[in-house]
């Protein structure tokens, strides 16, 4: 994970600090994402999902396809009209906030 949101963040030619400014953390938690010290949070993954517009399973290493619109290829038209992500982008901060809160609850019901 560390080495793709380096290479995503030289590639949109930003610093540390300014991706920090945007995901509201500090430079040095930028530095520890990169150097693996540290691993970003939900929310932060979203808004790099979005910046570098590249897939989560992308800035994370669990896929080579970086590109969330190729990855929704093998989606059907109504599969890709209500896929969690255009939902997601229809909210505003304080909802956005509310559904990611939401979706981590059921994730970690899932582990119990």
């Amino acid at each position: 994970m560390a080495n793709r949101i380096r290479e995503l963040r030289y590639e949109k030619r930003i610093t540390q600090l300014q991706l920090s400014i945007v995901l509201g953390v500090t430079q040095e938690t930028i530095s520890a994402y990169e150097h693996n010290r540290h691993l970003p949070s939900l929310t932060a993954l979203i808004k790099m999902s979005e910046i570098f517009d590249a897939s989560l399973d992308y800035i994370i290493g669990l896929s080579d396809v970086r590109h969330i619109m190729a990855q929704s290829d093998n989606l059907t038209d109504v599969e890709q009209k209500t896929t969690l992500l255009n939902y997601y982008r229809k909210l505003g901060s304080r909802n956005k906030e509310k559904l990611i809160a939401y979706a981590q609850g059921l994730s970690d019901s899932e582990k119990e």
